[in-house]
């Protein structure tokens, strides 16, 4: 399998992903060993997508019915930042060995990821399709993999999160309109967008409108998914910096105004405007559900 997929996507399902890139003291010493080794010999950010995106396209086609990652080999994406201060990613840094700045990494985990997955996946759908398409012999398998993971240190701290089919607009109540944007385009179309903020900021936002929620709006559900976003990003180093990575759904939505509408969402149901409040979830809705909807087209 060749060629650069990452830019034409075509026919598969869009997925986003939001992610915490780390200094590199905040990893266990067999691991920063890898980070400083795999730093050498990663290339460009676009050439790590397609890297990934091809190994899973070759894991689902090949013989043998397992489509779990090994382990044997992981890639991982690296960011530099201005030292001193907490700033958003330089255009062009990310993954480069210039020298100036810090650089932060985001280990792809896919052992482990894969593993949550699958138990999505079999929460989700009916069992017999379940085991049709993942067998028992092979998630078998590949618990013994996540198993000897998580006896080692740092287990819990799973780097990214993803979503496909639309992105959940808890994740944009962790950025602003004025953090950084990196806007990656390719024959016309763009590839994706990335939104990067430090994680203090993420963090001093997610807790903002948990606060709000809690008071405003205790049974709705984005009050769950804020609380789970705010304990997973309090595993994370002081330093982290955090990117929402829309993938190829920003072709269809960007320009992007889901943060500013999350936010006045949110304070508009603290101040009791709920015509306010029912005018923001319009504009996400009429945004997010015909690409929500494409997940049932046939």
């Amino acid at each position: 399998m060749s060629g650069n997929l990452y830019r034409g996507q075509a026919g598969l399902p869009f997925s986003s992903s939001l992610r915490i890139y780390e200094p590199l003291e905040a990893f266990p010493p067999e691991q920063q060993r890898q980070l400083v080794a795999d730093s050498g010999r990663v290339g460009s950010r676009a050439a790590v997508e397609n890297a990934e995106l091809q190994a899973s396209l070759g894991r689902i086609t090949r013989s043998g019915g397992d489509p779990f990652p090994t382990g044997r080999t992981d890639l991982v994406r690296m960011t530099r930042v201005p030292t001193g201060r907490h700033a958003a990613p330089e255009p062009g840094k990310e993954g480069t060995a210039d020298d100036g700045g810090r650089l932060l990494y985001c280990p792809s985990q896919l052992v482990v990821r894969a593993g949550l997955a699958a138990n999505a996946l079999m929460d989700g759908v009916h069992s017999p399709l379940a085991d049709l398409l993942i067998p028992v012999s092979q998630r078998d398998k590949h618990q013994l993999r996540i198993d000897r993971i998580n006896a080692g240190d740092d287990a819990k701290r799973v780097h990214t999160r993803a979503s496909t089919w639309g992105i959940p607009f808890s994740w944009f109540s962790l950025f602003a309109e004025s953090d950084r944007k990196d806007v990656v385009e390719a024959d016309g179309h763009i590839v994706t967008v990335r939104v990067w903020t430090p994680l203090t900021e993420a963090l001093d936002r997610a807790r903002f409108a948990v606060a709000h929620l809690a008071l405003a709006a205790p049974d709705l559900d984005m009050l769950d998914d804020l609380t789970q976003l705010t304990e997973w990003l309090e595993l994370f180093h002081v330093q982290s910096m955090v990117e929402l990575d829309y993938g190829a759904v920003a072709d269809k939505v960007y320009p992007d105004e889901s943060p500013m509408d999350v936010r006045l969402g949110i304070e508009c149901l603290a101040e009791g405007d709920m015509t306010g409040a029912a005018a923001a979830y319009r504009r996400l809705a009429s945004r997010w559900i015909p690409i929500r909807q494409l997940a049932r087209a046939s």
